[in-house]
């Protein structure tokens, strides 16, 4: 009943554990940077995976930025949660469940771009504070992110069967005194229809040549490290030079280890395309299935006529929709570049998958929008930087806007509804956790015996 008041500390909810975070918030103290500073240690161990005392203190202070309260309590289910996650993944290792390579290192770049952009570290600043080097800061977080999708990927095996009837959901409700039935602010109902630009032949060629002329400059004897700091993209080059140190087979995403092994020592590739721009590569050494290679990496950018072309685009779509040419949830399926709204007719949605979402929780720059915005009525063409950097357009429906009110079965069906299943799938995890823990060895530091965990 608490998790329909966003108090409860979800003990099993991996996907809430911001990798981000750990990395900052455990790690970016050292001994040395205060003296008064704990020295690290293991608080819990499952089979062959632990949990770090750093690893506890970082999720719980994300838990505390939050706005929550300090507690015992929260920390005892945090320590839970992270004991359960290694738990997920012991169980993966022996149930034989498995994340792709190419799936880990999609996620461990965009967290790596991510941790940059976000603490406002430099790649410098970033290395004195842990202590490594860039790419031993990659291959850690990849660590962690591979654990983080075993673990995610367990859960869905265990729950994915679980669903809640109509009459469930009422009797969840019913259970809430009526005192503890939470408020909700204003909610809005919004949609986006998405359109990237695209990035012409041109500007394509223009990187490519660019690239290529880097290529002869090294080749008639220039240094590749000081040219990879000079023109590199990947954060990491003004550390490294573009070195990426030795790594195994599935390391780097496919299009950069394909042409790794396609090398002959010391010789430099021509530019290549992958998931994150063009990039030049030298080969540095290679010693079985583990290669060391530098490289430059350049994005190309659409230009001002590639994004006209796509607001055009746009407003001609708005056009068709405006005079019911076309309904607006039909064109965002079939034209939207965005994959997290376009499956719901281009609505946002909040972490339950509900579309009415409070004003508290939705972009500002959506809010600010739809602010000067009548309920029905369909923004002009606006542009925007997507969340992975791309440049892009879109328009907005803005339909409807609920005033704030207790929550109510009419009104709010589908936020019970995912509570009252939440609480169906948590009281399934705590039935496998009982069955699971006897296949594994788990074992907790004395210091959170007040805890309680493992009776």
């Amino acid at each position: 009943m608490k998790r329909l008041q966003k108090t409860r500390i979800l003990k099993y909810s991996i996907s809430s554990c911001l990798l981000v975070g750990l990395l900052l918030g455990s790690n970016i103290l050292t001994a040395q940077d205060n003296p008064g500073f704990l020295v690290d240690k293991i608080v819990a161990k499952v089979d062959n995976y632990i949990v770090l005392k750093s690893e506890l203190e970082g999720t719980y202070q994300n838990y505390l930025a939050e706005g929550n309260p300090a507690s015992a309590e929260a920390k005892c289910g945090l320590l839970n949660r992270l004991i359960v996650n290694k738990l997920m993944v012991a169980k993966a290792e022996i149930d034989s469940v498995v994340v792709t390579d190419e799936q880990v290192d999609q996620n461990t770049a965009r967290r790596m771009q991510m941790i940059l952009q976000s603490s406002g570290n430099s790649p410098e600043e970033l290395e004195r504070a842990y202590g490594k080097t860039m790419n031993e800061i990659r291959l850690d977080l990849r660590d962690q992110i591979r654990e983080q999708m075993l673990g995610g990927e367990m859960t869905q095996i265990i729950t994915k069967s679980i669903s809640v009837t109509p009459s469930e959901v009422r009797r969840f409700y019913n259970k809430i005194p009526e005192d503890s039935l939470p408020f909700y602010s204003s909610d809005v109902e919004v949609a986006q229809i998405v359109r990237v630009a695209k990035i012409s032949e041109a500007q394509k060629e223009a990187v490519k040549q660019k690239l290529r002329d880097i290529r002869e400059r090294i080749l008639r004897g220039e240094n590749f490290n000081d040219l990879a700091k000079q023109f590199s993209e990947d954060p990491s080059a003004q550390m490294n030079g573009g070195e990426m140190g030795f790594v195994g087979r599935g390391a780097m995403v496919s299009a950069y280890e394909a042409t790794a092994f396609k090398l002959r020592k010391g010789e430099i590739s021509q530019p290549f395309e992958s998931a994150f721009g063009f990039h030049i590569m030298q080969l540095i050494d290679r010693r079985g299935n583990e290669y060391n290679s530098r490289h430059i990496l350049i994005s190309a950018t659409p230009s001002e006529k590639d994004i006209i072309r796509t607001e055009k685009f746009l407003d001609s779509l708005r056009v068709k929709i405006v005079a019911d040419s076309i309904d607006f949830q039909k064109a965002a399926k079939e034209y939207s570049d965005d994959p997290e709204t376009k499956g719901q007719g281009g609505f946002f949605t909040d972490a339950d998958g509900g579309t009415k979402i409070s004003i508290k929780e939705i972009d500002p720059v959506v809010y600010f929008t739809i602010d000067t915005m009548k309920t029905g009525g369909i923004s002009r063409p606006i542009r925007y930087r997507t969340d992975d950097g791309k440049d892009a357009v879109r328009i907005l429906y803005f339909k409807t806007k609920l005033p704030p009110h207790q929550a109510s079965q009419k009104e709010d069906w589908h936020r019970i509804q995912a509570a009252a299943l939440a609480e169906k799938k948590d009281n399934a995890l705590d039935k496998w956790f009982s069955k699971a823990r006897k296949d594994v060895f788990i074992s907790v530091d004395p210091e959170y015996n007040s805890c309680h965990l493992l009776e």
